[in-house]
């Protein structure tokens, strides 16, 4: 093992930090506010009243969220290297700001928010039901992310310092600049940089945006209904998700330097993985019924495991097989959150 100065800020994450609103709904609920369970939205006009008919309803939990947040979080824990991890998106100057503040630097993520003076901090509806949630976003504050933050000396130099990056599809919403100053610095520097499909949406309606950044990246993750969103929308007429990630993973890339390897999760079936034009599979750890509390984060911590030892240059099979570990502890409890002490080898 290197010393632990070798992983000071080697994993920089950017997204929209949103603090989970989250509750076991009914499908009275869903069918009310035209939700599908395994998804992920932008709320809508609609979707407003949600939030506290949730609270009043339900028996509402409030925990720190965010997808690219939630899977640096999980790296963090993972590695027990304090200041391993780097993090940057916007929050608002409000109770709940301060509250996810608290939560990342206690998870000893080294936190650069821009703090914006106008909006809320953003939320995020996690409704939950039979163990499967669905996902209303309202980014409020979230964005508002600017990429005058990200410029400055003191959050450049995360950038700077970082050789791996990680950055959730969600953010190509809110600052397609910032991604695009990392992408092509992690290019120039042969670092390794890397992003989420994240949501049918994303793929679906900000394709343009996806399809810019995608020659940047050296991994892409995602699930099955994002994996196969992405193959209707580019017009590939299959389903196959073995063959949708080798796809994908074939797709031009910006430099040589890295070939793309292509990491798809299929909920309780074997984790895809493309590479070189060839698919394997790692089977998930089973988890019985009545142990799942809600798949809350599971992709998430899938990543930050994943992560957590991609930067200490493990194979790939290792790699998945933390992932795997990250996500079955993430699953059984509510939201992204985790005991004080991974015990993975």
């Amino acid at each position: 093992m290197a010393s632990s100065s070798n992983y000071d800020g080697i994993l920089l994450g950017m997204g929209n930090p949103l603090l989970d609103i989250s509750a076991v709904v009914d499908d009275d609920f869903l069918t009310k506010y035209d939700i599908k369970l395994n998804n992920a939205i932008l709320a809508e006009e609609k979707h407003l009243p949600m939030y506290d008919e949730m609270s009043s309803k339900f028996n509402v939990e409030y925990i720190a969220g965010g997808a690219t947040q939630n899977s640096i979080k999980v790296a963090q824990w993972m590695l027990q290297i304090p200041g391993a991890t780097s993090y940057m998106g916007s929050i608002g100057k409000d109770k709940y700001g301060d509250a996810m503040k608290k939560d990342a630097t206690a998870a000893g993520v080294n936190v650069h928010y821009y703090e914006d003076e106008s909006a809320p901090t953003g939320t995020c509806g996690v409704c939950v039901v039979g163990g499967e949630r669905s996902l209303i976003a309202n980014l409020s504050a979230a964005n508002c992310y600017k990429v005058d933050h990200l410029k400055k000396p003191e959050n450049w130099a995360l950038v700077e310092k970082a050789k791996f990056y990680y950055i959730a599809g969600f953010f190509l919403t809110v600052s397609p600049e910032s991604i695009q100053l990392v992408s092509e610095h992690a290019a120039a520097n042969n670092k390794v940089f890397t992003m989420n499909l994240s949501a049918p949406f994303i793929c679906e309606f900000f394709k343009d945006v996806q399809e810019k950044f995608l020659p940047y990246m050296d991994f892409v993750f995602g699930n099955e209904t994002e994996a196969r969103t992405f193959s209707k929308v580019h017009g590939w007429e299959t389903e196959d998700v073995e063959q949708i990630a080798i796809k994908i993973s074939q797709l031009p890339k910006a430099t040589g330097t890295y070939k793309r390897t292509t990491v798809i999760t299929q909920g309780a079936d074997p984790v895809v993985v493309a590479e070189d034009g060839k698919v394997k599979k790692y089977p998930v750890i089973p988890l019985p019924k009545e142990k799942l509390v809600d798949t809350n984060g599971a992709g998430d911590a899938f990543v930050g495991g994943f992560m957590s030892q991609l930067v200490k240059e493990k194979s790939i099979e290792e790699c998945v097989k933390a992932g795997c570990y990250a996500s079955n502890v993430v699953i059984q409890r509510s939201g992204c959150t985790y005991p004080e002490k991974p015990d993975f080898n």
